[in-house]
């Protein structure tokens, strides 16, 4: 397991575990970083961070300093 900030731009991981207190957890959540979703690294601001992530149907932009909270198991490219 790995945390979702030290992927690269286009790899895909399985969400495991969310590390962070309950009410970020739950917002997050609700945007579908739940157990067991795919999530695709698209694209890093210029200066690194925020990060957009594609989950669920949408793009969602994270500090690094969240998504280092969000463990994920990385897969491999299925196509």
């Amino acid at each position: 397991m790995s945390a979702l900030s030290e992927l690269g731009i286009g790899k895909m991981a399985i969400v495991e575990a969310l590390d962070l207190p309950e009410e970020v957890g739950h917002h997050l959540m609700h945007m579908g970083f739940v157990p067991e979703a795919r999530v695709i690294v698209i694209r890093r601001a210029p200066a690194g961070d925020p990060t957009v992530y594609y989950i669920d149907g949408f793009e969602i932009a994270l500090r690094r300093e969240t998504a280092c909270s969000i463990r994920v198991r990385p897969v491999e490219d299925d196509h």
